[in-house]
């Protein structure tokens, strides 16, 4: 059976986790491509990774590069690349400089790979997954932004430390835009079937929902030189797995809504169902009054971005 072929863009922490990660769960081959200062630098974490294999008993081709034409047919193209935020910037004071290099990243893989699903992980998310959507020419099927895996895991994760329950118990659902304004939806988290609501008091629930929208934030505070790789690279790996196993999972991605959700035109993290292809479905479920309000201010947030980067590039 031929394996997939994953080509992963930007091999700084993110994008060499993303190829641990998909390389150990054998989803397929993987190709770590970038453009860094020392040249050698992507073939060298790929040579370092493939060592690994015999370790923990994977079998992938991983393949560093800094030349587009060893990505050519892929099937998924994951694009990290950009400049990480430090302490003190937002998602959005990256849009400039990262809308230039998520374009050019786009306009490449458009023409090595023009079958590929793009997984975009820079930031700020849904600004760059309407970027890559405008430069590659592909569906929106094929343009899915990652966010909403992110946002949850950190929602499930925080549930399930509150309550000291296992974190295989806890389900929930997050949409809107990657940032301040996401929106998680206490009416769609449980415990074990059990709502959220009816185990952990309101005013405890409000402090985990905004330490949910400051995670991001809050690590790289922490961390002082860098932000978050490891739940994002998680994450990402768990959506280019749905794709290339046609896993069909239901999980809040980044895509263009038209008519979905009223919100006509710009790309937000809404339930889908992933795989073979992308995006197979836009899920609509109904929200209470203050999901609505909540989604609405991130959305108008996102078009802000985007009116933005229109008159940068």
């Amino acid at each position: 059976m031929k394996r997939s072929k994953i080509t992963i863009i930007g091999a700084g922490n993110v994008g060499a986790t993303v190829a641990h990660w998909t390389a150990a769960a054998e989803l397929g081959d993987v190709i770590l491509l970038d453009i860094p200062q020392t040249e050698t630098m992507p073939a060298g974490k790929a040579l370092d990774l493939f060592e690994a294999s015999p370790v923990f008993g994977f079998d992938a081709s991983i393949t560093g590069t800094t030349d587009y034409a060893d990505t050519v047919a892929s099937d998924v193209v994951v694009i990290t690349a950009g400049i990480p935020r430090k302490p003190g910037m937002s998602r959005d004071d990256l849009l400039a400089t990262n809308a230039k290099i998520v374009g050019s990243v786009a306009e490449q893989v458009a023409k090595t790979s023009p079958d590929a699903v793009l997984i975009i992980v820079s930031n700020p998310l849904d600004a760059m997954v309407q970027r890559a959507l405008q430069v590659s020419g592909f569906p929106r099927e094929r343009v899915i932004g990652q966010a909403g895996v992110l946002d949850t895991a950190r929602f499930k994760a925080f549930i399930a430390a509150e309550l000291n329950v296992s974190i295989e118990d806890v389900s929930a659902m997050l949409l809107g835009g990657h940032g301040d304004t996401m929106v998680p939806l206490l009416s769609c988290a449980a415990v074990g079937g059990i709502p959220v609501s009816q185990l952990i008091p309101k005013d405890r629930l409000d402090e985990i929902v905004q330490r949910t929208r400051d995670g991001g934030a809050e690590i790289v505070k922490l961390l002082k030189t860098g932000s978050a790789y490891y739940a994002p690279a998680a994450a990402t790996a768990q959506m280019v797995e749905a794709v290339v196993k046609d896993k069909r999972r239901l999980i809040p991605c980044a895509v263009l809504c038209e008519k979905e959700y009223n919100v006509g035109g710009y790309c937000v993290g809404v339930p889908v169902v992933l795989g073979t292809g992308g995006v197979q479905k836009i899920v609509e479920i109904p929200l209470n009054a203050e999901e609505e309000q909540g989604f609405r201010k991130s959305v108008d947030a996102v078009k802000g971005l985007v009116e933005m980067m229109s008159g940068i590039v």
